[in-house]
């Protein structure tokens, strides 16, 4: 049975709360079921994401909250996720960062009943989505826990699929994983908040390696999602310091956001926030996360060809950057489409082709 046809007998209003924030062009709006029933369905019917927490469950009342910290995904791309991940009836499948459930009760659709656990790092959250599966008449195991430990009673698995962001695939993932079977989850590096699916097969010795399919966005796992540089520590006080280093790039804002994600495989524990001014100029901050390197690039819109830029630190973040985007320009601009992940237990590595081609 497709995926479409799947969706349209387990559909996601079977899973949303009450209370959610559909993703507007205008943000996010504000849907209540026991105000407007009529807007919730229709909303709960659409091809975008809904959040369903904000803040870690500490937000209250009806406006959005800081941090989205649960959602619906598209379901497009839930979609073509479970897609990636090739589920036949029978298999055992495992399903990391439950949520609302919605995905959960479709894997359980397609693999059978019995077949499906889930695990959700928030105990409200599992706790609701069982519920919600069981009025349902979904036979799927929810439990609350850290989905980067797995579930080892269940293993091994056919499938697993992670339905939030991970910097590093977990050991627990490949070991519980038989040979064969595959692993679905959004990755992305420290440097941008941009991710890919990547599709991996294990190996059975604690190996596993695949390509990544889509570019995405997902929440952070959230336990290891790290803490944001303090500016002031880097850059203390009004003034650029005496001892920067001073000196000038060709390279262009524009050039710098297409290559986000490729970036992020060359420059490791480093990060950047731009700041946009009011004279049309934007300066972009990279902040070293192993020690206070920073720099700082001055770009302009109005026909400058060079622009400034400041360093600081042992580190020389800004060469680190800008020749993370020059290799990928000179080697074509490869779509992430044609890069890959192998994972061992003594790390990753990135290839753009093929295995022997390390990036």
């Amino acid at each position: 049975m497709p995926w479409a046809e799947v969706i349209a007998g387990h559909p996601r209003r079977l899973a949303l709360p009450d209370l959610v924030w559909p993703l507007t062009p205008d943000g996010y709006l504000t849907v209540d079921r026991r105000d407007d029933p009529r807007a919730w369905e229709r909303w709960a019917g659409e091809d975008v994401p809904i959040v369903t927490q904000w803040d870690d469950g500490r937000h209250s009342g009806r406006e959005p909250g800081e941090v989205a910290t649960s959602s619906s995904s598209q379901p497009t791309l839930v979609a073509e996720m479970l897609s990636d991940l090739d589920v036949h009836p029978g298999h055992r499948v495992l399903d990391i960062g439950v949520g609302t459930g919605w995905t959960t009760g479709l894997l359980a659709h397609r693999a059978g009943p019995g077949r499906v656990a889930g695990v959700e790092i928030d105990a409200g959250l599992a706790g609701a989505a069982a519920a919600r599966l069981r009025d349902a008449g979904v036979q799927a195991l929810v439990v609350a826990g850290d989905g980067a430990e797995g579930r080892p009673d269940g293993a091994p698995y056919d499938r697993i699929q992670a339905t939030f962001a991970v910097r590093e695939v977990p050991p627990a993932w490949v070991g519980q994983t038989r040979a064969g079977g595959l692993i679905v989850v959004p990755w992305r590096t420290g440097w941008t908040h941009a991710a890919a699916v990547v599709r991996l097969r294990t190996a059975g010795d604690g190996t596993a390696e695949g390509r990544f399919t889509r570019p995405v966005e997902f929440m952070l796992d959230r336990r290891r999602r790290g803490t944001w540089p303090v500016h002031e520590e880097y850059l203390p006080g009004e003034d650029w310091p005496v001892d920067r280093r001073e000196s000038a790039t060709t390279l262009r804002r524009a050039e710098l956001i297409a290559a986000d994600f490729f970036i992020g495989l060359r420059v490791p524990d480093a990060v950047h926030a731009a700041s946009a001014g009011e004279d049309g100029t934007t300066t972009l901050y990279v902040y070293g996360l192993a020690d206070r390197s920073w720099a700082a690039v001055f770009f302009c819109d109005d026909g400058c060809e060079e622009f400034a830029v400041y360093e600081g630190g042992p580190r020389d973040l800004w060469s680190e950057v800008e020749s993370a985007c020059r290799r990928w320009q000179d080697v074509g601009e490869p779509d992430l489409t044609r890069f890959g992940l192998t994972v061992t237990p003594a790390g990753r590595q990135v290839f753009l082709d093929s295995p022997g081609n390390l990036y």
